[in-house]
């Protein structure tokens, strides 16, 4: 007999009766039921309950054995009665009659139970992942990521690509976000840089005359953390293709992503291709996001022009623009509804959020609320016919700068939709965010800038946008660009574009964003010289592996989908992460630290 195992712990059936087994695995719970000792022991694959009499002669090793123990048990299957079947468990039907015992490692107290569901610190889950990760719910999820990978792998496969590794060690880029800087040993003061994507390179694969990459590629980005966004690394199904248009990516990456999706879906309904295309614009008055939540059947609508005329007195909403958001049914709701959605834009920033409510009069749709009174009926009835409300609905109003009425208008949306429920919870609705502005202004330094992926086509004649003047701002930013995202239930899945393969355009591109044309040349240099000996046409996308998990385990933040994640401060509790370099490491690096003043 082999000396841990004979079957798993996930293994045994009601066949499986009269055998002699052996298992080895955890104790989950032991309980003592006046002199019987009974024992859960559980590995990766199940748990099976096991049992001792006192006068069973391993029952003094059994009897101090506490949880988390790892325990070596022999001993027959033996049906369990009517009574006493588990059918929680797929061994239920069956138990094991300890014969032998022999503890394999002993645990201390644990500073967080392994049995159970409930929830602990993030500091106290993360500096003991290792006993997190033999919890339940976390154990399943990694397994859920291992398997969605595995189906994302063996799909690409079979779309014709082929699996590429690219560099972690490279050059810093402008990709949007801080780099994690590598000093180098052999080059005093220089720095190589881990890659935020593999972006330069999956383009030169194309250059190289490989037609279809993609990878599960690790990306490193020194930015902060948020429930869906992890600090320091993430990973994402990298994919490259050559010779195609827009319409090609989205023939391509579609199928594979509804296939994972509905593989793994667990009975939700998952959006059949094609995956309905919202232009940036669009989404930005409709929704007031480019991440939209298609569940929610709440749409916005524009109300400046009304606001504007001459019979509306309410000078608050004056000379700016007015996003209003239907609320259906919510008419009939208690005042403190209205109150409190008031207070929450409040704390959100804003003056507030107006409203008011439709009733019907004998036939005819009057406003009521704090604001109908200077709304003349005229005004209120063509209101209610952009907006789509009718009799039993509320209305609410964003006004501000376009911006942020639309900001504001696009979070009261969400809030609205998850108030009246409104938000089903038994789909997932894709679409594409097409049409995205090439440049943007920057306020703040007072500079055009690139509003998305600087590697992307603009969507303008060759010869007119060489010859664009960076000062035409107005042009310059009513540019489009071949840009697009994947969005599911609210969350960006993956950004992509069809590539800027022009040397002459991209150097062009980054002129307008304020880079010098030198300064582009030495940025990009490896990528402009490899555009210059002949670059296909090409273009591709990055759909985020980490958000897909956390989207199909149904968990609302990415630690909960990740093995060993790091804390919302970027810090490795488990291995003592970012830590001090000692002297002969500083020296060998020809380092010095200057830390800051405090």
């Amino acid at each position: 007999m082999h000396a841990y195992r004979t079957h798993t712990c996930g293994q045994l059936r009601k066949q499986d009766v009269g055998q002699t087994v052996r298992l080895s695995g955890w104790v989950n719970r032991r309980r003592d039921h006046g002199g019987l000792i009974f024992i859960d022991l559980r590995d990766h694959y199940g748990i099976t309950q096991c049992v001792i009499e006192p006068d069973g002669a391993a029952f003094p090793t059994v009897d101090s054995a506490r949880s988390e123990w790892v325990l070596t048990l022999t001993g027959k299957v033996v049906a369990r009665t009517a009574d006493t079947v588990n059918k929680d468990l797929a061994t239920g039907e069956v138990e094991l009659r300890i014969e032998t015992a022999a503890v394999q490692g002993q645990a201390q107290e644990l500073p967080l139970p392994v049995f159970g569901d409930m929830d602990y610190p993030e500091e106290t889950r993360l500096t003991y992942r290792f006993l997190d990760l033999r919890r339940e719910r976390l154990h399943r999820n990694i397994m859920l990521r291992a398997n969605i990978i595995t189906s994302l792998r063996r799909r690409m496969i079979a779309q014709g690509f082929t699996e590429f590794q690219t560099p972690i060690l490279t050059a810093s880029s402008p990709e949007g976000a801080r780099d994690f800087l590598v000093p180098s040993r052999r080059y005093p003061g220089e720095f190589y840089a881990l890659p935020q994507a593999p972006q330069q390179f999956k383009q030169l694969i194309m250059v190289a005359g490989f037609d279809r990459y993609f990878q599960i590629a690790p990306c490193f980005r020194d930015e902060d953390g948020r429930a869906d966004r992890s600090p320091g690394e993430f990973y994402q199904l990298d994919l490259e293709m050559s010779f195609v248009t827009q319409d090609d990516v989205f023939a391509a990456v579609e199928p594979v992503l509804a296939g994972v999706f509905e593989e793994f879906a667990a009975g939700k309904t998952v959006t059949k291709p094609p995956f309905v295309r919202i232009p940036f614009a669009e989404a930005m008055l409709k929704y007031g996001t480019d991440k939209p939540d298609l569940r929610n059947p709440i749409e916005i609508c524009d109300v400046s022009e009304i606001f504007g005329r001459t019979d509306v007195e309410f000078k608050a909403f004056k000379n700016k623009t007015v996003r209003a958001i239907p609320a259906p049914g919510a008419a009939g709701q208690p005042r403190s509804f209205f109150d409190k959605l008031n207070e929450w834009a409040r704390g959100e920033g804003a003056p507030g959020l107006g409203y008011v409510t439709f009733e019907s009069d004998g036939g005819a749709l009057v406003g009521k609320g704090p604001i109908a009174k200077f709304i003349p009926a005229p005004a209120l009835a063509d209101i209610a016919k952009a907006a789509g409300v009718k009799a039993g609905d509320a209305l609410f109003f964003a006004a501000d700068k376009t911006d942020r009425a639309a900001n504001l208008a696009g979070m009261a949306r969400t809030r609205i939709g998850r108030e009246l429920n409104l938000i089903g919870d038994g789909e997932y609705k894709f679409c594409w965010i097409v049409d995205f502005p090439m440049y943007e202004w920057n306020e703040d330094e007072k500079k055009i800038d690139f509003s998305h992926n600087p590697f992307s086509m603009p969507q303008y004649d060759r010869e007119k946008f060489l010859a664009l003047d960076p000062a035409d701002r107005d042009t310059i930013l009513g540019l489009k660009a071949y840009q697009y995202d994947i969005v599911c239930n609210g969350y960006e899945l993956s950004s992509g574009a069809i590539r800027n393969h022009d040397p002459d355009v991209m150097l062009k591109a980054f002129e307008i964003a304020g880079y010098a044309r030198a300064e582009t040349e030495e940025k990009f240099k490896g990528m402009l010289n490899a555009f210059r000996y002949g670059a296909p046409p090409h273009g591709g996308t990055a759909p985020g592996i980490d958000r897909i998990v956390m989207l199909l385990a149904g968990e609302e933040n990415l630690r909960e989908v990740t093995m060993f994640p790091m804390t919302q401060s970027a810090q490795d509790l488990l291995m003592n992460a970012p830590s001090p370099a000692n002297p002969k490491q500083l020296k060998e690096l020809h380092l010095r630290v200057v830390y800051p003043e405090k």
